[in-house]
């Protein structure tokens, strides 16, 4: 490392969020950048360590060294190289990734980590106003054709890595544009969709297909998928939600969180929905139940939508602030995570449990809340019950159910195509991500259940090297 005792003499410094009064007016991305100088004296914290344990913690094996000492020598296009050579996607995972490397970055065990990810958002954006990034078209075509179905970070990440390979690759997408959960889920305020439309075009200048507004199974039949491609990925992600079967769930105004996000997106990005399939938190008392990634979302769009009042509810108890014993680095820590979007304006709540929902004339006013205790029984497993005089009714207009996502739906494509689904309801796939159908392929959240964008990405690659390997196997 150009600076190895860097880490001894400067402070863990990071970008931060533009002001709170600022950000809740706009959908503009809420994270700040530092500076070059701050950014490079942030990279020369890197250790150089023997074992880099942030490698080993990034699902996609980012050569985090070598890129960081290179950002510390100003060598933006040689540290996004690097980046690149195992991420497609880097100003991606650059915005949204949780960013497991630096949980397990070696100054974490004294909460001072390396300020990987927005080291890694800052190198893209230099390659790409440096006029690094430039399209890569493949010199020579195999003459295999690819269809991918689904265009979210697995999908794309495949489509890459194959049309590098030199096969002719086609990306299926159901919705208007391409994207899937990057576009569509994740709010604006976290990744601005120039930010997708940006690589897409790279991506159309190296000779990948795009096909928007195609729904694979209705628009073009199982057998004409199996006929016009010499191998299928399936990337169609984990879309069946959990569903919260309580009394009262059929009330106007019960929504599942991803129907609210994908209409947030689409509206900001000009689509008009009718008042009767219109979903807005504008001055309504906005209850959002579930307390992970989705359910943080929801509480900074309803905040951008003027809601009257948010509140998060988790049915788990508050995880503690520090790691438990039982938890310890570099492993990913367990512990309490506050977004931007609670900064915002919310008020969270921990092991509460919904009864019932309460509506007048078929439209949601309250719901029916309790706290719950969870203890452990003989053999060892969570049981929870439910804290007697703890009930409490609480007003609300708007409810979004954030609990995560089961399983892939099953209906339509999947079951045309009649592969195998293994115990959780997943697409079943081998080592080598191949399903019951040797011609066919699954990856990311289809066949692992939902996940992170950056595990999406990795099992592109995976996906993709396997498909090069059957469609021109080594003689």
């Amino acid at each position: 490392m150009g600076n190895p005792k860097g880490f001894m003499t400067i402070g863990r410094k990071d970008a931060g969020y533009r002001p709170l009064n600022d950000r809740i007016y706009d959908y503009g991305e809420v994270e700040q950048t530092l500076d070059d100088k701050d950014r490079i004296d942030q990279a020369s914290r890197c250790m150089d360590c023997g074992v880099p344990f942030c490698h080993w913690g990034c699902p996609v094996g980012s050569k985090i060294p070598e890129w960081q000492d290179l950002v510390y020598k100003g060598n933006w296009k040689g540290a996004y190289d690097i980046l690149h050579s195992t991420n497609s996607f880097p100003e991606f995972t650059g915005r949204v990734c949780p960013a497991p490397c630096e949980k397990s970055c070696v100054l974490a065990i004294h909460n001072e980590a390396v300020t990987i990810r927005e080291n890694e958002a800052s190198t893209v954006e230099h390659a790409f106003n440096l006029g690094f990034v430039q399209p890569r078209i493949p010199e020579i075509r195999t003459g295999k054709k690819v269809a991918v179905v689904g265009s979210g970070p697995a999908g794309l990440s495949a489509a890459d890595i194959l049309n590098q390979a030199g096969h002719t690759v086609t990306v299926f997408e159901k919705n208007s544009a391409i994207g899937g959960l990057l576009r569509f889920g994740i709010p604006d305020f976290k990744l601005s969709k120039t930010i997708i439309d940006r690589r897409l075009e790279i991506f159309l200048d190296e000779g990948l297909i795009f096909k928007p507004n195609v729904t694979v199974g209705v628009d073009i039949s199982r057998d004409e998928l199996l006929a016009q491609f010499d191998a299928v990925v399936l990337a169609n992600g984990a879309e069946q939600p959990r569903d919260l079967p309580v009394e009262g769930r059929e009330l106007k105004g019960v929504h599942f969180a991803m129907d609210f996000l994908r209409q947030s997106n689409k509206r900001i990005a000009g689509e008009v929905f009718p008042e009767e399939i219109s979903i807005l938190a504008k001055d309504k008392k906005v209850l959002v139940i579930g307390g992970g990634d989705t359910g943080s979302d929801c509480v900074g769009t309803s905040i951008r939508q003027k809601a009257r009042s948010v509140m998060q509810i988790e049915i788990l108890p508050k995880p503690a602030t520090e790691r438990a014993d039982n938890n310890p680095w570099p492993y990913w820590p367990n512990t309490l995570r506050t977004s931007s979007s609670h900064l915002e304006g919310c008020e969270r709540r921990w092991s509460l449990s919904t009864q019932r929902f309460i509506g007048e004339n078929g439209t949601i006013k309250q719901v029916v809340l309790v706290e719950v205790e969870w203890t452990k029984d003989e053999a060892g497993r969570w049981v929870m019950t439910e804290k007697i005089g703890s009930l409490e009714i609480v007003d609300v207009d708007l409810v979004l159910l954030a609990m995560g996502f089961t399983q892939p739906v099953h209906n339509g494509l999947l079951d045309a195509l009649g592969i195998e689904y293994d115990g959780r309801g997943n697409v079943k796939v081998n080592a080598k991500k191949q399903t019951s159908n040797e011609k066919i392929f699954a990856c990311g959240d289809v066949e692992a259940g939902a996940s992170l964008v950056v595990r999406a990405i990795e099992a592109g690659k995976i996906a993709a090297a396997n498909v090069d390997e059957f469609l021109c196997p080594e003689e």
